[in-house]
């Protein structure tokens, strides 16, 4: 090992002037290889119409950084779908261009000439295809549906088969969302899959089943399979931000590219607490506002109420905590106020203190300033709400670079004085002070900027609500932070919901009215019960709103402040939720990545600068008979996916040096490779069949390929089909033919087509809840995504249509 270990240092220094060019070897084929090795390029075909479903997937490949070129159906001027498009040679060798396609349906409106050529290319290069939302027929393995309707709140199963494949990360439960008892979220259809077909070479193989409206383990999704081409097919529609998506989206990016690509993907949850050894504010439940705060709106009078400082014993509740749920809450402290306290208590041991450092080993510390001072502009408080103050010709009053410094040294020599490790070059101002703040400071303050740098800052939180995108501020890149739905100046499940009443209710019902002032970023909502209102609603929001953030391969950390972990201790709730229910749905090969804020700014910095190479067109790659190529500018870090028990191979004169490539996660390994890599794969994931000379058929043969039976089923007229509520099962319209299989009070029969049955109504929309905006003074902030679910019921009946046309008439091409 200690040679191997030696030599790859020393290959690593005889190429590191070469170019990036990083070659993946696959490893032996588990079959016989085919005659002709193809070349498959690393991108994937996206069709759309701009359905949701197919929307979703398209994100999913965005946001694991799997590149793509995107054909938009709705465009008249689109490039047309040929076998040049899709496929030429390179040096006499095949090569295809993509090495999946993604449709938004099996019937997706694509001319027969293209169905044709997506087919033939399909087989050709065993390339896979994912179709987003479809109504099951038997032009792709299945039954017509014995449920139709919806599945808000239903917990839908995977299959042996599909935890064995793609699938190997969850549990295996997949729960449909269910966020408003009002509106319908959820919308699927359940079949049966029909028997295999010797003639077709064709089985359909469910994935994930459900139960509904009398079905029982009916199917939502699965792989079909005729004459070697491998199509996914999806019975339910969704949208990017369903949890039922977000759970099985990775597994649809590593079955269609059979788990080779680019893109790295993990689930990210990182928690901060701030404030660390000092007071915060309390909310005042009479007036409806902060008292203590300096820009407080409180009117003339108001008793202020105790402000809310930790104890010993909230220090103990959090280390024990944090061992139970093998899960550290970071502490950002301000040294200063531990100082301070000391100095107001003179003759007196702060036990709050003694139990942190006491504990000291059990945390994760960061700088968050010597007082948490404001580190922007000089505060003018005489106006609410508070302006910066100005110099004689107009400018801003800038905070200057000797007190911006001061409260970032200061604090690193506090925590060296207690023998507290920090990590130097991570800092966190307070209130995310500094950087710009709209509308009061429009820009960055330019000492606060060369101090970053004079202090060798290279990581600075920033308020994501505010500051999203990752950016520069002297020598420093940002690292935006989602705030939680927990306040920083509430203890108490009551003041918790009592504030939230505040923001977000009418006038009318007692609140601010921030919401009617604000429709375009914020929902009213009824007022909550103030003391169960935290628990049985907040927390279930928050819970289901990180979540989404942890399944979205996003590194950004959260944030609370030390104020909710004492007394009612309301910070724990969230952060267990989101802990439990991963745990949950998720296997031990998928633990959750809890980066310090370093490393989740590092992950942002190597995301965006891979994002912007795809972008550009800098990089390609290519699978190639066991082996992968990728081809990049020097110094990029190339994020790729592959099998497990991949490795690295470097050949030094005769010998062959192996190391395991990547880290293992979600069943495969994943890892960013820069200059000249060998990695050895466990399967050759893609074999080239050379096509057949044409065979002579008869004007018949297609149609009997497609639809073996010779009944005739006459297409129900849309106009007089009646609806029935999205809860009732579906009853189909023609039971005549023997052998049918029973499926609630539906009999179909994989003899024939049957007539098709009628549709029942679908919502017209899907609103996604707004996420909230936690801490006073941030914008409030909504995320509100209109799933157009009406969609679901026009590409349902186009694709009824069709089907019921294909079995009046034959298949309008030969192959599809």
């Amino acid at each position: 090992m200690a040679l191997n270990q030696r030599l790859t240092r020393i290959l690593l220094g005889v190429t590191a002037t070469v170019a990036t060019v990083a070659t993946i070897a696959l490893g032996p084929a588990s079959s016989v290889a085919a005659a002709v090795t193809p070349q498959i390029d690393l991108k994937v075909l996206v069709v759309t119409d701009g359905s949701p479903w197919v929307e979703a997937i398209r994100a999913q490949l965005t946001t694991e950084g799997v590149p793509s070129t995107v054909l938009d159906l709705n465009n008249s001027g689109r490039q047309q779908i040929t076998d040049a498009f899709l496929s030429d040679t390179v040096n006499g060798n095949p090569r295809a261009k993509f090495q999946s396609v993604v449709l938004p349906s099996a019937a997706a409106p694509l001319s027969a000439a293209e169905n044709t050529a997506l087919a033939a290319y399909e087989r050709k290069f065993s390339v896979r295809e994912v179709d987003g939302f479809n109504y099951p027929n038997n032009t792709i393995g299945l039954n017509t549906p014995g449920y139709a309707g919806n599945f808000d709140g239903k917990t839908a199963q995977l299959t042996a088969k599909a935890k064995a494949d793609a699938f190997k990360y969850l549990t295996g439960a997949v729960k449909f969302d269910d966020n408003s008892p009002t509106v319908d979220e959820s919308y699927a259809y359940l079949a049966t899959a029909l028997a295999d077909d010797p003639v077709k070479k064709s089985h359909f193989e469910p994935y994930l089943t459900g139960s509904a409206g009398g079905v029982t383990n009916g199917v939502l999704a699965g792989v079909y399979t005729e004459d070697s081409r491998e199509r996914f097919i999806l019975n339910f529609a969704f949208n990017s931000q369903q949890h039922q998506f977000q759970l099985l989206a990775h597994a649809l990016v590593t079955w269609m590219t059979k788990g080779v690509h680019f893109g790295y993907n993990r689930n990210y949850f990182s928690v901060h607490s701030d404030d660390t050894f000092s007071e915060d504010s309390r909310w005042s439940v009479d007036a409806n506002c902060t008292p203590a705060e300096s820009d407080n709106n409180c009117p003339p009078g108001t008793v202020v109420p105790p402000n809310i400082r930790m104890t010993a014993a909230d220090v103990t509740n959090l280390v024990n905590w944090q061992k139970a749920n093998n899960f550290k809450i970071e502490q950002w402290f301000n040294g200063g106020n531990a100082d301070e306290w000391n100095t107001e208590h003179p003759g007196q041991t702060d036990a709050l203190q003694t139990a942190y450092k006491n504990n000291k080993a059990q945390f994760v510390w960061g700088n968050h300033t010597y007082t948490h001072q404001y580190l922007g502009c000089v505060q003018d408080f005489t106006v609410i709400p508070w302006r910066c103050q100005t110099n004689a010709d107009g400018s801003i009053q800038w905070q200057t670079a000797q007190f911006v410094g001061d409260e970032i040294q200061k604090n690193i020599d506090w925590a060296a004085k207690n023998g507290i490790s920090i990590d130097k070059t991570e800092f966190l101002s307070g209130e995310h002070s500094g950087f710009f703040l709209q509308p009061q400071q429009p820009q960055d303050n330019p000492n606060f900027a060369q101090q970053l740098t004079a202090k060798g800052i290279k990581w600075a939180g920033s308020d994501n609500s505010r500051d999203p995108g990752q950016r520069p501020v002297g020598s420093a890149l940002t690292v935006p932070r989602y705030p939680m739905a927990v306040y920083f100046n509430a203890a108490k499940k009551t003041e918790m919901a009592d504030e939230y009443n505040w923001i977000y209710t009418s006038r009318a019902n007692g609140g601010s009215g921030i919401c009617e002032d604000n429709p375009t970023t914020t929902t009213c909502i009824n007022p909550i019960d103030v003391n169960t209102g935290y628990d049985n609603y907040i927390v279930p929001l928050e819970v289901n709103i990180d979540t989404r953030h942890v399944l979205s391969n996003d590194p950004r950390p959260h944030y609370f402040h030390v104020s909710n972990l004492t007394e009612d201790r309301v910070g724990f709730a969230p952060v267990e939720g989101v802990l439990k229910q991963y745990r949950a749905e998720f296997n031990t090969n998928t633990p959750i990545v809890n980066p310090r804020m370093r490393d989740s700014g590092a992950a942002i910095q190597k995301q965006n600068a891979w994002k912007a190479a795809v972008a550009n067109g800098s990089v390609t790659g290519f699978v190639k008979g066991n082996k992968v190529t990728v081809n990049g500018p020097a110094g990029l870090q190339i994020p790729v996916t592959a099998p497990s028990g991949s490795y690295t191979s470097q050949i030094i004169i005769i010998i062959e040096v192996k190391t395991p490539f990547g880290e293992a996660y979600q069943g495969e390994v994943s890892g960013y490779t820069s200059t000249n890599t060998t990695v050895s794969m466990t399967a050759t994931p893609y074999t080239y069949t050379v096509p057949a000379p044409p065979a002579t058929t008869t004007t018949s043969a297609p149609a009997a390929r497609l639809a073996p039976t010779t009944t005739t089923v006459t297409p129900p007229s849309t106009s007089t089909s009646p609806s029935t509520t999205s809860s009732t099962p579906v009853t189909s319209t023609t039971a005549t033919s023997s052998g049918g299989t029973r499926i609630g009070t539906a009999s179909f029969h994989t003899a024939e087509t049957p007539a098709q049955p009628p549709l029942p109504k679908i919502p017209a929309a899907v609103k996604e809840q707004a996420p909230i905006v936690p801490e006073p003074g941030a914008p409030f902030g909504a995320l509100t995504t209109k799933d157009n679910v009406q969609r679901a019921k026009q590409q349902a009946e186009t694709q009824r249509a069709a089907t019921a046309r294909t079995a009046a008439t034959g298949p309008a091409i030969a192959d599809f």
